[in-house]
């Protein structure tokens, strides 16, 4: 009879801001764990998803998006999450844009890994914003810089790809039986979880420089059966009074509209109605601040 091998390991995704990362782990594992926008830097923390299989189980870690760490606290608390990351797994994806060309941010993410000594595949996101010639030239570029195990084309967005990047990764996971249940997804608390689609819509429906001065806290969590709904009451915090005006809105407008999407989403995470109560606070310079930080999580 045939041994039949599993394989596990913690991979990291990584790359500079907006490239994907989120919406690939997001398709992997075929459930919403990690919160997605447009704007650079929507992943503060590192994010664990599990991916169970037969044959396998991978512990993805999606990380914030490697940039220049100058400026406030958290941006540097972000970037150490991401360079931690890879020193603390088996294995490192790096994602890039298919449509964009190599460029220093590329570069320095690539140094990095270099640095880590971890085995690392290259994923090319959004290959269908660009023509196969374009494609080619692009792989070429990367294999110039970095001696890759693999080099795979996906669109994270549409699911192409996703099983071949799978079959490329797997074989280079150490052999070891699962170190989590199967119905564990992430190791995030739910809390975690609403807290982050609470300010994914802050990221969606605000825009310029306020959504980066945000951050959420849930202050109640409380299941009620008998009236079968889940209650919570969250916190959002910003830097500056303008701020919590235009995050309100005119007569509470904006701050409604970011309630009722986020609460769409968080019942279908929660699989139950609702009662969603969002309160705004101002926090000047929290991003600064190393008592902030921690008590809003980014520690």
């Amino acid at each position: 009879m045939q041994h039949e091998v599993h394989r596990g390991g913690y991979v990291a995704l990584v790359g500079r801001p907006n490239v994907g990362k989120s919406t690939l782990l997001n398709r992997i594992l075929g459930q919403k764990i990690a919160i997605t926008s447009p704007k650079p830097q929507t992943t503060r923390n590192r994010i664990l998803g599990i991916l169970h299989r037969p044959d396998a189980q991978v512990m993805f870690l999606d990380t914030p998006g490697i940039h220049h760490a100058a400026g406030n606290k958290l941006n540097r608390y972000m970037v150490s999450q991401a360079h931690g990351a890879m020193n603390d797994v088996d294995c490192i994806i790096l994602l890039v844009e298919a449509d964009r060309p190599v460029t220093a941010a590329e570069e320095s993410v690539i140094r990095a890994i270099s640095q880590s000594s971890r085995p690392a595949l290259l994923v090319i996101n959004k290959i269908d914003r660009v023509a196969p010639p374009a494609l080619l030239d692009l792989i070429r570029r990367y294999s110039e810089l970095h001696d890759f195990l693999e080099i795979v084309p996906v669109s994270a967005l549409k699911g192409d790809g996703i099983e071949q990047l799978l079959d490329a990764l797997l074989p280079h996971l150490p052999e070891g039986p699962p170190l989590y249940p199967e119905e564990m997804v992430t190791d995030q608390p739910e809390r975690f979880i609403v807290a982050e689609m609470i300010r994914e819509q802050v990221l969606k429906k605000l825009q310029k420089e306020i959504p980066y001065g945000t951050a959420v806290q849930i202050e109640l969590f409380e299941d009620q059966p008998e009236r079968n709904l889940v209650e919570i009451h969250a916190v959002i915090h910003v830097e500056r009074e303008p701020h919590k005006r235009i995050l309100v809105g005119k007569g509470g407008s904006m701050i409604r509209s970011i309630g009722q999407a986020a609460r769409f989403d968080i019942e279908r995470l929660l699989d139950t109605r609702v009662f969603l109560k969002l309160f705004v606070r101002v926090d000047r310079d929290w991003t600064r601040s190393d008592r902030l930080l921690r008590e809003f999580g980014y520690e």
